[in-house]
């Protein structure tokens, strides 16, 4: 039986956007040690300030701290927005200590110009942070309609300094109304100042239709060096008279678990989520993933995993949420591994969709 001590949650008074949310979690099969997550985000200023506590059971039966993530945002110039967070972990003596830090500045240039700057810093042995990890980028618009991104990846070499190890490109082109055609490219070094392809993300999106197309493809090099499809997805969203909303993901790949390889595409994974609003303002989502069976690779797809998230709205502000995740257990039945219970004051949850359902023509 799963037990549930409720923790408070509410919006601030003044209006300035601050929430607080608190949600426990627990293996109803008891094997994962349960937690307990508290979130709180305040607005003052122009300041922006998120914090999430994991506290987990310790040797006692009591909840103890078990790890912490403070993210501050701030306002820099009018033109500069500086991002950093903080992860904290727990020492053999149960005191906080510093695990890594993550900060993002981003800058917006005129004609819609943007550069982003990433950093990871982790404490060496002496605590002192150190960068370990450097991602630049530059957006840019580059015509009506065009978009162009560049990244550069830098991370730690021998030396001890910084060298760049992934090159990435980014393109979207609105080539009709409704319609975005993009691609990605991937290259690494060889670490002898010389780049390789190793994968190109290309397709379309399509809000043009009724209810949206977004295909995908995936090429890498073959043994010969060409560019070969390896993978390819497709989502497809619909929205019936009956008021739900039905998206449907699958994925083709000519790696099929179990299976040798003969570079033809097939169908290795479908994805279907699922959007109910109730006429009381509840809001139910499910997500079930189905895939092949590397046993029984012949044997078409099969249940793998179900999220069921549920959104309640309540009185003073709040929500009530649960998510419930289940699995196949050896005979193929449905069985929960995973149940998380809570309330929320973040407006993102609590603001659903009250209206009635359609009703069937």
């Amino acid at each position: 039986m799963l037990l549930f001590a409720q923790i408070g949650s509410a919006q601030d008074a003044s209006g300035n956007g601050s929430w607080t949310a608190g949600s426990q979690e627990q293996d109803p099969g008891g094997v994962i040690n349960p937690t307990r997550t508290r979130q709180t985000h305040t607005e003052s200023g122009g300041r922006v300030v998120d914090k999430t506590s994991v506290e987990a059971i310790g040797p006692d039966g009591r909840y103890v701290p078990y790890s912490d993530t403070e993210k501050e945002s701030i306002r820099v110039d009018a033109t500069t927005v500086r991002s950093i967070e903080r992860s904290y972990g727990r020492d053999a003596d149960g005191n906080r200590t510093l695990v890594q830090v993550r900060q993002e500045d981003s800058r917006s240039l005129p004609g819609g110009e943007q550069k982003v700057v990433r950093t990871i810093s982790n404490p060496d042995a002496n605590g002192e942070l150190q960068v370990v990890q450097r991602e630049l980028q530059d957006s840019r618009q580059l015509s009506p309609g065009v978009r162009e991104s560049k990244t550069t990846i830098l991370a730690s070499d021998v030396n001890g300094g910084l060298a760049p190890v992934v090159q990435i490109e980014e393109r979207e082109r609105q080539s009709a109304p409704g319609t975005i055609e993009f691609k990605k490219s991937t290259m690494l070094s060889d670490g002898a100042g010389h780049w390789q392809l190793s994968e190109v993300r290309e397709g379309t999106s399509n809000q043009a239709t009724a209810g949206g197309l977004r295909e995908e493809r995936v090429l890498r090099p073959d043994s010969n060096g060409h560019l070969a499809i390896v993978e390819r997805t497709v989502t497809k969203e619909a929205q019936p008279d009956s008021g739900e909303k039905r998206d449907t993901t699958e994925t083709y790949s000519t790696n099929v678990p179990g299976k040798a390889g003969d570079d033809s595409l097939q169908l290795v994974e479908r994805q279907t989520l699922v959007r109910r609003n109730s006429p009381t303002g509840a809001q139910n989502t499910t997500r079930q993933i189905e895939r092949t069976n590397p046993g029984a690779p012949s044997g078409g797809l099969r249940i793998t995993e179900e999220t069921i998230d549920i959104v309640r709205p309540g009185g003073s502000a709040k929500a009530e949420q649960k998510q419930t995740i289940l699995a196949p257990d050896p005979d193929g039945r449905l069985r929960q591994v995973w149940v998380e219970v809570g309330t929320t004051g973040n407006p993102a949850a609590i603001q659903v969709d009250t209206r009635a359902p359609a009703k069937p023509q």
